[in-house]
């Protein structure tokens, strides 16, 4: 029987560092019932186990379309075990998801990862205390250099195969009490091995659950009066509380740290300039600047690597036209092929592709800008200005995102909370340069003798173009109202793995490709037959064309 294994986790902890680690090349990639969210699927080397990718989420509360999908998953498909990936750095946040998936009941592994990152700060983590305070097996892993994850795989399949759910977590006996009567309230309306989630989850009030189960809160009622009486707050913020009571016991005494620099880490120092109110957006325009000067200018200073690049790949499309020209010639090849050849093919298909190193340069930057951890501080940046608008930060991340493709940006507009944000973004993205606009930014930045600030204009007028559409489409009932809070975890900056960037760089240049040699070659094609056959579909020589003109 094949076995099925989850694997949840917070964004940012390296979840799909590990997916690959464990999958390598044979996964798959389709859609989760109902919504656009990838749903990756991978089977684990050396085992028969399908591995799935959930959503990266911070807990099971259905706040966010990410969480319902991965809630849903967990309770109703019921996966023979879970991986639960944490980031070792910071054990408290990603730990109240991992004490949320021990209430579902379900055989789990914690994977520690990024063991590598507290070893290099000097820290040391009691695993085995943790294990014996949770209740389930807990792997130090690193995932970026796939250390222990043989051990990973072993731990999981056993876990998986022998069924060892974890035990409960017992929590404050006030808590307990409520989440006892919910239980009883629940008795046979829900599977045995899910009913201390769905108690957790009716105590502090969860929309969905009380949908599902009318009227068993209110059968609970006095007990959760008790329970918010006894806390002075609301039941939600007290199951909160205490899980995060419970974490914060286990993660201190497990954790020896190292003495810290009292000016904080190099992440924080260069936060205090890059994310500055006044020098923050300056520094941003300058970095912006400095990469379409390295990719697109050409001029008195200098020829940038990807001008030149460019100038050098069309010089050889225009020689391989030519030469297929003189083969046509010399070998009797009829007009209407050669001219399909050279002036279809070739010219169409070669004039956009002549634009991929200047794409790829590109690219390169943004990629290497985002696997340091520059462009995560640029959305909280962006959000000092946004909110003037009524846009959220959390906008910037799509608007980034479509900066290489302008669906995947629109995508990525489902993670705002926001339904009015989340509809507008969508509708803006598109303003933004992406690779298909590129080659005519390129070209009009060749006309104006390489001026690599028209590049940074559209750039920044993209920008401009968001705001004010935004500020258009507020004014309309259905999509007013205030922007979403703006939260965002910050990743410390760390140096680019040179696998990540090159795979980056070659799946959008490789996009690119594709749509040279389907879309654009479709459409040279079209256009030559158009240009030289007239309507009874007579062919048109070069001296009729001229006539014409």
């Amino acid at each position: 029987m094949t076995l099925t294994i989850a694997l949840a986790g917070n964004p940012n902890c390296g979840k799909t560092t590990l997916f690959n680690a464990l999958t390598g090349s044979s996964q798959r990639v389709g859609n989760w019932p109902g919504v656009t969210i990838d749903r990756k699927i991978g089977r684990i080397k050396g085992t028969d186990a399908e591995l799935v990718d959930l959503p990266g989420i911070y807990s099971l509360s259905p706040y966010s379309p990410e969480e319902i999908v991965s809630r849903d998953f967990i309770v109703h498909e019921r996966p023979d075990a879970i991986i639960n990936i944490v980031d070792a750095t910071n054990l408290e946040r990603n730990m109240y998801l991992t004490m949320q998936i021990i209430d579902m009941g379900i055989p789990m592994v914690l994977a520690m990862n990024m063991m590598d990152e507290v070893e290099k700060q000097g820290d040391h983590i009691d695993v085995n205390f943790i294990s014996e305070s949770i209740g389930i097996p807990v792997i130090p892993i690193s995932a970026a250099k796939k250390e222990n994850i043989d051990k990973l795989v072993k731990t999981i399949v056993d876990v998986a195969e022998k069924r060892k759910c974890p035990p409960d977590i017992v929590y404050d006996e006030s808590v307990e009490r409520a989440v006892k009567a919910a239980e009883e309230a629940l008795e046979g309306k829900v599977p045995e091995e899910n009913v201390r989630f769905y108690a957790f989850k009716l105590v502090d009030g969860d929309p969905l659950v009380n949908e599902e189960f009318p009227g068993a809160r209110d059968s609970i009622k006095e007990e959760i009066e008790t329970l918010e009486r006894e806390h002075d707050d609301s039941a939600d913020s007290i199951i909160a509380d205490c899980r995060y009571t419970r974490i914060v016991e286990i993660v201190h005494k497990a954790i020896t740290k190292a003495p810290r620099d009292e000016r904080g880490t190099l992440s924080d120092r260069v936060d205090r300039i890059v994310t500055h109110k006044i020098v923050g957006i300056p520094i941003f325009i300058v970095i912006i600047a400095i990469v379409y000067f390295v990719a697109l200018y050409d001029g008195p200073l200098m020829t940038s690597p990807g001008a030149w690049a460019t100038g050098a790949l069309n010089d050889w499309f225009d020689t391989c036209r030519e030469d297929i020209a003189d083969w046509c010639l010399n070998n009797d090849v009829s007009e209407i092929t050669t001219g399909i050849l050279t002036d279809g093919i070739m010219a169409g298909v070669g004039a956009v592709l002549g634009f991929l190193p200047q794409i790829a340069i590109m690219f390169t930057c943004l990629i290497i800008l985002e696997e340091v951890g520059y462009m995560a501080r640029v959305a909280f940046i962006m959000d000092r200005i946004f909110r003037y608008f009524n846009l959220s930060g959390k906008s910037f991340i799509p608007l980034l995102v479509g900066t290489g493709c302008g669906v995947p940006g629109v995508m990525s507009s489902r993670t705002i909370e926001s339904e009015s944000d989340r509809r507008i973004t969508a509708m803006t993205v598109t303003f933004m340069p992406c690779s298909a606009k590129l080659p005519i930014i390129s070209a009009i930045a060749g006309a104006m003798a390489g001026n690599m600030w028209v590049a940074v204009y559209a750039y920044f007028m993209g920008i401009v173009l968001v705001i004010l559409s935004g500020i258009v489409l507020k004014k309309f009932q259905k999509l007013s109202g205030n922007p979403a809070p703006f939260i965002m975890e910050l990743p410390p900056y760390h140096v680019p793995k040179l696998y990540g960037v090159l795979k980056g760089i070659a799946d959008r240049c490789w996009s690119f490709v594709k749509k040279a040699f389907t879309i654009v070659l479709l459409a040279s094609v079209i256009v030559w037959f158009l240009c030289h056959f007239d309507f009874a579909l007579n062919y048109l020589d070069s001296d009729e064309l001229m006539e014409c003109a």
